[in-house]
């Protein structure tokens, strides 16, 4: 059985259940605050902290996990990428007081303080551009630190920024850009029973990823505009054409579209004389 380290709680464990549920791999527990639970036959998941994921797989505890790419190089463990889940977006960026100098990373002196609860990725991308700071590691939150005197800059983890702006804090740089992913140990090498049941895994996993954003869309179009069409609704390897019975000049095409510019592709149809046109929903997008 194929052991799978899942986050136990918040918007990271939120939008994990949904991906494995929409995957067919809902996550069996008859109490929230269950250590474990079935995924069916071939899974089993653990539930622990996202940020002790990434030690968990490089032990050897769990098979794979699911965590922030931003956790996984603080942690300093081999493990690697095998799947952006899409999910959970986030950047870490460098702060400073709205009214400070601070225009860039670039404009940090030698010696500033910098509070963060990620010293690792802060430390690594100081030294590498030659910028000798002072890192104050910090597990609460960091942008209290300017306003209590503590440091001048803070490293911490945003979305949409609106926490900075509320407390009197403006971005001066970006030191990473993270989003969930499935992981496993570095070079490990599975027995063949588990090799195939993280193939299999990967495969559910990334056909739902990939039909998100997406649309499956139907119209029947004039032939003599199926040149026009095809410039349109592209599709993955060009629009399906079936001839309409008894459709006279007129045939279907079918394609998998874009869902934030489908009503562009719509009008676009339409000014083709495009009728019957039908948009839904896809649940799975394999290549």
């Amino acid at each position: 059985m194929l052991k799978i380290a899942l986050p136990n709680k918040g918007r990271l464990a939120d939008d994990t259940r949904e991906l494995f549920g929409d995957a067919g791999l809902p996550v069996l527990t008859k109490d929230d605050r269950a250590l474990s639970a079935s995924l069916g036959g071939e899974f089993e998941a653990l539930f622990v902290r996202a940020q002790d994921i990434p030690e968990f797989v490089a032990d050897g505890v769990a098979d794979v996990g699911v965590t922030g790419w931003d956790l996984v190089r603080e942690s300093g463990r081999p493990v690697e990428r095998r799947l952006d889940l899409g999910f959970g977006e986030c950047r870490l960026i460098a702060a400073a007081r709205e009214d400070s100098a601070l225009r860039t990373v670039d404009d940090i002196a030698v010696g500033t303080r910098v509070a963060t609860s990620f010293p690792n990725i802060t430390r690594e991308f100081f030294q590498a551009r030659s910028q000798g700071v002072e890192i104050v590691p910090i597990s609460g939150a960091a942008e209290i630190a300017p306003l209590l005197g503590i440091a001048e800059i803070i490293v911490d983890i945003t979305s949409t920024g609106s926490t900075l702006r509320v407390n009197g804090l403006r971005e001066i740089g970006t030191l990473l850009t993270s989003r969930a992913q499935l992981v496993t140990r570095c070079d490990t090498v599975f027995e063949r029973a588990k090799s195939e049941a993280l193939d299999s895994l990967i495969m559910a996993l990334d056909s739902v990823v990939r039909a998100r954003g997406k649309r499956y869309l139907m119209a029947n179009v004039p032939r003599r505009s199926l040149d026009a069409v095809k410039q349109i609704i592209p599709g993955i390897n060009g629009p399906t054409v079936i001839d309409i019975l008894n459709g006279g000049d007129r045939v279907a095409v079918h394609a998998v579209v874009d869902a934030a510019t489908v009503y562009k592709t719509i009008g676009a149809l339409k000014a083709l004389d495009a009728s019957g046109i039908l948009v839904t929903r896809v649940e799975r997008l394999m290549p």
